[in-house]
């Protein structure tokens, strides 16, 4: 998929939506992107698409945020430690659709080539986000 530009948050939420239609239990999507580029926007996109009317907040504290949705979603945020043990991801990888931000910290959970990468970068006003799928499963 080449790079796509997006230019609000209307349309990052979208793109959230776009790729629920794509996800499963059992897909991680590794997040990347800097401080407020749009990661937790792209998330709250895709948890409202599949039904989740409750506030979608990061887990920048709380470190990890599932939803009950079918399929179910964990979110987790590693931006505040240095690695995913004793966290817990592990538990999540089979049954929920799992979004990483700051996947550097989640070295060794899984191989990158298997998941869905996510890249967010700051493009004027906007955002251009690049979307790769797995090499591998």
């Amino acid at each position: 998929m080449p790079p796509i530009t997006i230019p609000d948050e209307s349309a990052m939420r979208s793109l959230g939506a776009r790729l629920a239609q794509r996800l499963k239990a059992g897909d991680v999507v590794l997040l990347h992107g800097d401080l407020g580029a749009g990661k937790t926007t792209l998330v709250r996109g895709l948890v409202e698409s599949i039904g989740f009317d409750g506030p979608v907040r990061s887990p920048t504290f709380n470190l990890v945020q599932t939803f009950p949705t079918e399929p179910p979603v964990m979110h987790a945020d590693l931006y505040r430690v240095e690695s995913y043990e004793g966290i817990g991801l592990e538990d999540y990888l089979d049954t929920h659709v799992c979004f990483i931000e700051w996947p550097d910290r989640a070295e060794g959970l899984i191989s990158p080539f298997q998941c869905w990468q996510v890249r967010i970068d700051f493009a004027g006003d906007g955002r251009l986000v690049t979307v790769l799928e797995p090499e591998t499963k």
